[in-house]
């Protein structure tokens, strides 16, 4: 059984990158496995990257797809995903983090000895059976307030190299952390939304203003953040990243996956038509499993 006793940890020995937070806090408590100390400037082929993913309560209806896309194109770095174990957004990456073999973290507004009620406590104790972290900055019987969530956004922001803003309203909490971040000087990432949808507004906005880079492909961040990856994706893999593809057009990608080609090379390879070639391109850049700069050369997943 895994030890899952309460411990403090004191600034200088914080995980990730928090130590190089400009609002670290003195210490704080963990339950679980949290990986050593990293900076800047680390490797991140040989070393742990946090990647905050949060957002709104109350998400849209495509919310739980696009938790598992963004989460599932981390797989095969030493990404981390970090978030608030919120209901909504947060909780779902969490959960796409286990369901993907990804070390997760949940930075909680309380202390780690109170209760977390109902799926959330659940999704907690998950967390820790499969190796990952709860941190908090309080003493451990502290009950969640609403004023201590601030300081929760403050580690998220802190622990991470990156912060990704899912979906999110103009006054979410979410944007609070993207604001921690900024401060901190990390990258700081938005998903685009409709123009009208509330539960996009605050990313939208952020993008309006310059200050978050958008995500029009879940492979996108791997590529932006410079996160190598060790192996392609499987056949399950597409599967659980709700993807909806032909098996066809998986057993295609899987043949493509990591490469760039042109049409040709890929006619040429695949002894494919025009039509059966251009129906499975579509399907899997639908699927922001491929796509094109130039209109000659495709790109597949972590091509670069």
């Amino acid at each position: 059984m895994k030890d899952t006793s309460i411990y403090r940890i004191e600034a200088g020995d914080f995980p990730l990158l928090l130590d190089s937070s400009t609002h670290k806090p003195e210490f704080i408590y963990a339950r679980g496995t949290l990986p050593p100390p990293t900076s800047p400037e680390s490797d991140a082929s040989k070393t742990p990257v946090g990647i905050a993913m949060v957002g709104t309560r109350r998400p849209g209806n495509n919310a739980r797809e696009l938790c598992k896309r963004l989460v599932f194109s981390l797989k095969g770095t030493h990404a981390i995903v970090i978030s608030g174990l919120a209901q909504g957004i947060d909780s779902l990456c969490h959960e796409a983090a286990l369901e993907a073999g990804i070390p997760t973290i949940a930075v909680l507004a309380q202390g780690l000895d109170t209760r977390i009620e109902g799926s959330r406590g659940d999704l907690a104790k998950r967390i820790l059976d499969a190796g990952g972290a709860l941190v908090s900055q309080f003493e451990p019987d502290v009950v969640a307030y609403k004023s201590n969530f601030p300081a929760r956004n403050r580690i998220i922001a802190g622990l991470s190299r990156a912060t990704v803003i899912v979906q999110s309203k103009k006054k979410g909490g979410a944007l609070l952390t993207a604001e921690f971040a900024r401060k901190d000087s990390r990258d700081l990432f938005a998903v685009p939304g409709d123009f009208d949808s509330e539960v996009a507004s605050g990313a939208n906005d952020l993008l309006d203003r310059g200050i978050a880079k958008p995500i029009f492909r879940p492979e996108s961040l791997c590529t932006a953040l410079g996160l190598p990856k060790s192996g392609g994706i499987s056949f399950e893999e597409l599967s659980l990243a709700g993807c909806n593809l032909s098996d066809e057009t998986k057993k295609f990608f899987l043949k493509v996956n990591g490469f760039r080609k042109t049409f040709s090379e890929l006619q040429s390879e695949s002894g494919l038509d025009v039509n059966q070639l251009l129906t499975i391109l579509t399907e899997l850049e639908m699927a922001g499993l491929a796509y094109t700069e130039d209109n000659f050369s495709f790109h597949f997943n972590g091509a670069t």
